[in-house]
């Protein structure tokens, strides 16, 4: 983070020239599946039409073949070519996208679905995990902290936002957010974080360690206590991060005295799982291959949600495509610290038979409390609250969570 800076005119050219490349790109490799599914489609029906009519059938379905391949082969070509012209052309004018808030949800959703991949590629869409402030991502080194927190305070709050989404996600709601409520009435400094939600739990864990490690030591005052709260998938990425430090004795660590998990799928999430067997279905398939070959393409950080993976250990070296995966290891909660979390059904009660199938959505209400017939993570019986008629979503700016998360930060 500490060194040289792009302009915002340079991070925005960047930007545009990678959404339009990518654009082109990933139009192309569209067009390369639905040619694969027309084949497959086509070579049934014909294979039909020679039961009845014999050999007579080969030069229409060669004659199909060849126009319909070369159509599709034009097509794609196509676009790699305009994917090249736009790397190199392409120039950004106005806002950068990442630091404005519609551009920043978009490109939140795009590296959720491939974020993994961007990073690989080095793409300037692939958002490096950073503190940010109206969308601007921070220096880390003394001097710019002090002068980004006049205000400095020994108690820090990290917000760590969920899967496909961005810091912007706690303003769902247009009230004042938790961060900005906290620091009011806890008198704390909030920190919003953002991070590539395709990346892998774990990596986004070790850099969030790595940027809480970097903001401790050049904290305007000497850091007191440090609390995380992570939105759906940010709790998991805030509980890598902490056991990962732990492990290797990061001093940091010991100064965390609160995690808070909003709609975090401790155990797992069923759309997660869901597409996972799905993927697994439509690939055996010639016709469905292709639709299975698009599942297949999600990323490391939607595949860490299949069981609430957090460590390296989860996915490294594994045939993460088998259908019936190995089992992940179980990540004891930081000793030192006080563990709660927050569950919600679109039903009034959590043991309703639909809001036991659905649970608030995305997350059930068991593997957000972390306890199944299964599974038990170890939260303490009292470290749990319940919303009602409530979605996924809801948990981001909520007046009865934010009272809740105030008792159980101040122990009254």
């Amino acid at each position: 983070m500490v060194g040289v800076i792009e302009t915002s005119q340079d991070v925005e050219t960047d930007e545009v020239r990678a959404l339009a490349e990518l654009a082109f790109i990933e139009v192309g490799k569209a067009t390369r599946g639905i040619g694969a599914m027309h084949r497959a489609i086509a070579d049934r029906v014909f294979s039909a039409v020679r039961l009845g009519v014999g050999g007579f059938a080969a030069p229409t379905q060669l004659m199909h073949n060849t126009i319909a391949e070369g159509t599709y082969r034009s097509i794609a070509a196509g676009c790699s070519v305009a994917a090249e012209v736009a790397s190199r052309t392409i120039d950004g004018h106005g806002s950068t996208l990442s630091q404005t808030k519609r551009g920043a949800v978009a490109l939140g959703a795009l590296t959720g679905l491939i974020g993994d991949a961007l990073a690989d590629a080095h793409s300037p869409l692939a958002q490096e995990m950073s503190i940010r402030i109206d969308g601007k991502a921070c220096r880390l080194d003394r001097e710019s902290l002090a002068h980004d927190h006049p205000d400095a305070t020994p108690d820090l709050v990290f917000f760590l936002h969920g899967l496909m989404e961005t810091e912007f996600a706690w303003e769902i709601g247009g009230t004042p957010t938790y961060g900005s409520r906290l620091a009011s009435d806890l008198e704390c400094t909030d920190l919003q974080i953002r991070y590539n939600t395709g990346r892998h739990i774990s990596e986004n864990g070790a850099d969030l360690g790595r940027l809480i490690a970097e903001v401790v030591a050049n904290w305007p005052v000497p850091v007191d206590q440090i609390v995380l709260v992570g939105h759906s998938m940010g709790g998991l990425v805030a509980r890598s991060a902490v056991h990962q430090a732990a492990l290797m004795g990061h001093e940091w660590a010991t100064k965390v005295r609160h995690i808070v998990c909003l709609g975090s799928p401790h155990l797992g999430a069923p759309l997660a799982r869901t597409v996972h067997l799905a993927t697994a279905a439509l690939r055996r398939i010639p016709e469905s291959r292709p639709l299975g070959n698009l599942l297949h393409r999600r990323s490391g950080g939607i595949r860490d949600l299949h069981a609430g993976s957090l460590v390296d250990e989860d996915w490294r070296d594994r045939d993460l495509d088998a259908l019936r995966q190995a089992a992940i290891a179980e990540v004891p909660l930081h000793v030192g610290a006080q563990h709660s979390f927050v569950s919600a059904t679109i039903t009034r009660s959590a043991s309703h038979p639909l809001g036991r199938v659905i649970g608030d959505g995305l997350v059930l209400h068991g593997s957000a409390g972390g306890r199944d017939r299964r599974r038990n993570i170890g939260f303490a019986e009292d470290a749990g609250m319940h919303l009602a008629s409530a979605h996924h979503f809801t948990l981001l700016n909520s007046d009865a969570v934010y009272a809740w998360l105030v008792r159980r930060l101040t122990g009254s």
